[in-house]
């Protein structure tokens, strides 16, 4: 009879350890060593993949560039998060908060693909639990297959007497392999099973997606060996008390990490949002204090938003700092920069900042619209709602340009914006005559506070 092995591995990072130890000295963590037991079992890696070449070492010149194919996934959001489709042989990481839709998504991503074969595998759900959500959806596939199977062996016999396109796991901690011991969802589980379906996708050029959970700190659950596994590792969030899901990138090695995807849920599933200006400006009658029109890009999708501020007097003696959707420290700084250039007295007032409709922005073209905000609502003078903003606040008062300024433009232009205010030092290249939105310079915070207020 084998002797058992058990080995100590930390919850955090995946390292492992002969012994049990308090301190991580991978990740610095206490008290995230778990035993777990491990058998390795040689001989019984049955995967339907055919024997890889025999690899010689090239010059780098000699190797020949091929063309990266992609399939179109028929999901222009997803499409675009993925640089373009899934590209054949990479393996896909997709994780997220329960219910928030990534079983959803990856459905509805399933059920649009025309002639493709393509293989749900779930381990979560029960077969008539997605024949619900499909109908609820309302896309049909019939070369759409539902696998209800945890055990990867099982699962790679049915893949190759299938033969399918795109494989979709649902999800990756509920699976499990015979050459590990350990139960399912432990750390030498989720690494194991990723492995084995690593070298499937590689070997096969058949792309794997893998739904992944979330800890409750927001990170992958597993070890994070798991993300350098992947070729790309996508994240869904969203607010529950609003519509709509974010779809972002946070490593991809065939695309930009700086791209994201704006789906609504709606009773009959993920709607795509071509236009994220429509779920980020509020439609009001009255022009109100406080808000500014931000022109900012995420990625290469350029978006106007809203900024909300408001400004009254400390009441507790203490005056509160509190932003959501921007950094609490820029804020600070922004804050700092009017009190010293421009002699606005914030030490003494509450300041509070919103950014409309629950997104984190991290674009620096929001300072602008941010300070804008900031000083209607301390001077209760509303800004037009044809106005808008784009540019970077620096410390001793100036505005700095930022970049894709264009697209900016042509983006404010295209949804009706009268006017907007730009770094004059941004004007580099730009036709203004091709443009029916009147471009105002500024170079300082003067200047703005002059043509806006007067």
């Amino acid at each position: 009879m084998a002797k058992t092995k058990t080995t100590f591995f930390c919850q955090n990072c995946g390292a492992q350890s002969a012994r049990w130890i308090g301190n991580c000295p991978s990740c610095g963590e206490w008290n995230t060593y778990v035993e777990e037991v491990v058998k390795k079992e040689t001989g019984k890696n049955q995967l339907p993949v055919r024997k890889a070449s025999a690899s010689l070492p090239k010059k780098i010149t000699e190797i020949e560039q091929g063309s990266e194919v992609r399939i179109d996934t028929n999901n222009a959001e997803f499409n675009r998060v993925l640089g373009g489709g899934l590209v054949l042989g990479s393996l896909v990481l997709i994780g997220g908060e329960p219910g928030i839709g990534k079983s959803t998504l990856m459905l509805q991503v399933a059920l649009n693909f025309k002639n493709l074969k393509v293989l749900y595998v779930t381990g979560e759900e029960s077969e008539q639990q997605i024949k619900m959500r499909s109908e609820r959806v309302g896309s049909q596939n019939p070369d759409c297959y539902i696998l209800t199977e945890t055990h990867t062996q099982s699962i790679f016999q049915h893949i190759e007497n299938l033969t399918p396109g795109l494989v979709i796991i649902d999800s990756i901690q509920t699976l499990h392999t015979d050459i590990i011991e350990s139960s399912a969802g432990s750390i030498s589980q989720i690494r194991e099973c990723a492995a084995e379906f690593q070298k499937f996708s590689k070997l096969t050029d058949v792309p794997v997606i893998l739904i992944g959970h979330i800890t409750k700190d927001g990170g992958l659950a597993g070890p994070k060996i798991l993300e350098h596994m992947v070729d790309t590792v996508l994240h869904f969030e969203g607010e529950r008390n609003y519509g709509y899901r974010i779809l972002r990138a946070v490593k991809n090695r065939f695309g930009s990490t700086s791209e994201l995807g704006i789906f609504e849920m709606q009773s009959n599933g993920l709607r795509e949002v071509a236009n994220p200006s429509e779920i980020l400006l509020s439609h009001r009658e009255d022009n109100l204090s406080g808000i500014a029109i931000a022109a900012m890009v995420e990625g290469m999708r350029p978006m106007m938003i809203e900024t909300q501020a408001l400004v009254s007097s400390a009441a507790y003696g203490t005056p509160q700092r509190s932003s959501t959707g921007f950094d609490a420290r820029r804020l600070n700084m922004l804050l700092a920069v009017l009190e010293k250039r421009s002699g606005f007295r914030m030490g003494t007032k509450d300041v509070f900042l919103n950014i409309a409709g629950g997104i984190r922005v991290d674009d620096p073209a929001i300072d602008l619209a941010v300070v804008a905000a900031i000083l209607s609502s301390s001077e209760d003078i509303s800004i037009d709602q044809n106005i808008c903003f784009a540019g970077e606040v620096g410390l001793s008062g100036e505005i700095r340009s930022v970049n894709r300024i264009e697209q900016r433009i042509a983006e404010a232009d295209k949804l009706g914006f009268e006017k907007i205010f730009i770094s004059k030092y941004s004007l580099k290249g730009i036709d203004l005559k091709k443009l029916n939105i009147e471009v105002i310079p500024v170079g300082k915070i003067e200047e703005v506070l002059g043509k806006l207020f007067g």
